[in-house]
């Protein structure tokens, strides 16, 4: 199980889903350009010390990913607000899969979505547009792990 950055624009976000990757021990791939100097105080500031327990692997463009990508197999997962033809809660997730989450400011590109082999949505309430990318994230991973007994920890 991965995370899929496309193009993070808020260090903060970024930073907080590192965070909560290194916890969960899940890698992520971050594909750039980013909207932020890497080192970014802010980028440290939320992901305090455990960035340096993350699995990150930085790509140089979407490109660059799709090559590293396709040699490690899997579905690529897009979570998006868009209208999807999944619910999150309903799609039944793969050890393998990677959850793609897309810029905070502007999503993904067509050509991102078109290359994803499922786009899930969350259920929201009629009016409101979307969650915080790092919330969504955490809830998307949560789900996944869960159904794939990859939670890390020994079991209650």
């Amino acid at each position: 199980m991965r995370f899929a950055l496309f193009e993070p624009d808020i260090p903060q976000n970024t930073g907080a889903i590192l965070r909560l990757a290194a916890c969960l021990g899940v890698a992520v791939d971050v594909i750039e350009p980013c909207g932020f100097v890497w080192s970014d105080r802010h980028l440290r500031r939320a992901g305090m010390d455990y960035l340096d327990q993350a699995q990150v692997v930085r790509h140089d463009s979407w490109p660059a990913f799709l090559a590293a990508h396709g040699a490690g197999g899997g579905r690529l997962l897009l979570l998006t607000t868009a209208p999807a033809a999944s619910r999150l809660h309903d799609f039944r997730f793969a050890p393998t899969d990677t959850l793609l989450l897309g810029r905070e400011s502007s999503g993904v590109t067509d050509a991102v979505r078109a290359a994803a082999h499922a786009a899930l949505r969350f259920p929201m309430r009629p009016g409101t547009r979307s969650l915080n990318v790092a919330l969504a994230a955490a809830l998307a991973i949560g789900e996944a792990l869960r159904q794939t007994d990859l939670l890390p920890g020994p079991p209650p």
